[in-house]
């Protein structure tokens, strides 16, 4: 039976717009039940030594032996075959966006547009946009990270971020707004690594970027004394920090003092701090899935 191109129009919109329903039902559903598990009989199971705050502080076991040497096949360069899933790979793309004329190198995991959320990864000092999109170091927890993103509708982007003044932060801020428009309406989580961390507490001082985020995750970061003045703080959003007890580059105690202050005065955050860890072991050790489902539903 030959149809008309009118017929065959009202068809493909009729299926838009049926397809956009379940998209948004899916995203409804996700924040409201959580990421499913992935590997967490591999990444989830660490020994909480210590918890306050009412649970919104926690300190967790770590040991350098058991979680590099006995879980990589080479000791922070290629971790064991079984905690990574390599299929996500087919979802994976090197790009180079021009946001408002600047240009910025990124790795997407997962579709350009129409996510269902985006999560974004920002490296420290020496980084580029390989080191959070690696399926093999940090004990396979990027790895992870992709398949509880992109395995769940979502989009991942670890750009190259030259700089982290003001330059950097405005390269990010364009990210935002072109993950925004690319999935208009869907949350956007930021997280920030090392010197990284600087980005993040600058995109915190943006209500442009602010309006569009979910939350944020902090891991080994500095500490931002003027957060309370912050666009960020102002509309409450969720905030989880990640510390190393022993991190010799940025003192896990002033990140724990600005938490502390948060949360006395109501705020939605937490802090995971591994006790004798140092400072790449929360990007190691965080548990992806839980920080996620937590941000999300907020």
């Amino acid at each position: 039976m030959r149809m008309s191109t009118s017929h065959c129009t009202i068809i493909t919109a009729i299926a838009a717009f049926f397809l956009s329903v379940a998209v948004l039902s899916a995203v409804g559903a996700q924040a409201a039940d959580a990421l499913p598990p992935f590997k967490d009989d591999l990444f989830s199971k660490q020994t909480v030594l210590q918890t306050g705050d009412d649970g919104a502080f926690e300190v967790l076991d770590y040991d350098e032996m058991r979680d590099i040497n006995g879980r990589d096949q080479i000791p922070q360069k290629r971790v064991q075959q079984k905690y990574v899933a390599l299929g996500i790979r087919k979802a994976q793309a090197d790009e180079t966006l021009s946001l408002d004329g600047v240009m910025l190198d990124v790795t997407r995991v997962g579709p350009a547009g129409n996510a269902a959320f985006t999560v974004i990864f920002i490296h420290g000092r020496d980084g580029d946009r390989r080191l959070g999109a690696n399926d093999y170091s940090f004990g396979g927890n990027f790895n992870r990270l992709k398949n509880l993103v992109a395995g769940n509708g979502g989009v991942y982007y670890s750009p190259t971020v030259r700089s982290f003044d003001s330059s950097g932060v405005a390269a990010i801020a364009g990210l935002i707004r072109y993950a925004g428009a690319q999935s208009p309406g869907r949350p956007i989580i930021l997280s920030c690594a090392s010197m990284g961390s600087q980005v993040c507490w600058g995109i915190a001082r943006d209500a442009d970027s602010v309006k569009r985020l979910k939350g944020m995750l902090v891991m080994s970061g500095v500490t931002d004394p003027d957060f309370t003045k912050s666009a960020f703080y102002k509309a409450k959003l969720p905030l989880w920090f990640a510390h190393g007890s022993r991190d010799p580059v940025y003192a896990a105690a002033n990140q724990q003092a600005l938490f502390e202050n948060l949360h006395k005065a109501k705020y939605p955050t937490r802090f995971t701090l591994f006790q004798t860890g140092n400072h790449g072991t929360p990007i190691r050790m965080i548990d992806w899935r839980i920080v996620l489902n937590w941000i999300l539903a907020s």
